[in-house]
């Protein structure tokens, strides 16, 4: 008995096998946002362009974001404040790196500087450095590790990296390398390069 392969498929219907979805009127919309919102907390920003993609109208868009935040599901500054809070809590990083998140996640601009600003109001950004610098080079002696200059350089990228301001992660790492200081001339020359 022969062996039978894959059936063969032309082009023409490989094209008509990868069809884009249908386009969904006012009650698909809803709820294909209900489930886009349930699997992943969303900004209005993010959920309008997702819906934009599948609505057949695109006056139906603003009617589902509309009902969205008459019924409270949808609420950018609940949002905002739940991101900001888990990312500096869970996660470990400081203002700026919560604040360039919440710009990617679509947030208005305004309400993510008010947010941040209020998520590290109480926050010590020191300890939270020693924290961060524990949990990322947990068992390892940091005085002799960051004793290497490639070492203390890339500790300091990694903060910065993580939200932290220049002369906190500059302040801690001194306690750790001598060779610290030359984090602030290098510090200095980057804001003179960025200048010219």
């Amino acid at each position: 008995m022969p062996l039978l392969g894959p059936p063969e498929v032309s082009w023409d219907e490989t094209v008509t096998m990868t069809r884009a979805p249908k386009p969904l009127d006012l009650n698909g919309l809803l709820n294909y946002a209900a489930r886009a919102l349930s699997a992943r907390a969303q900004t209005s920003s993010e959920l309008r362009e997702k819906l934009k993609r599948r609505a057949a109208r695109r006056e139906d868009v603003e009617e589902v974001i509309g009902r969205l935040k008459d019924s409270g599901y949808l609420n950018d500054k609940r949002f905002a404040e739940s991101f900001a809070a888990w990312r500096r809590e869970n996660e470990g990083f400081g203002k700026a790196r919560v604040l360039r998140d919440l710009m990617a996640r679509r947030v208005a601009p305004a309400l993510a500087r008010q947010t941040a600003d209020a998520a590290f109001r109480q926050a010590d950004e020191v300890a939270m450095i020693e924290k961060f610098l524990e949990r990322k080079y947990r068992g390892k002696d940091l005085g002799a590790l960051l004793a290497q200059e490639k070492h203390l350089a890339s500790a300091y990228r990694r903060l910065r990296g993580a939200g932290f301001s220049a002369g906190n992660s500059i302040r801690v790492l001194k306690r750790y390398a001598a060779e610290a200081e030359r984090l602030e001339e290098m510090e200095a020359e980057e804001g003179r390069s960025s200048e010219e």
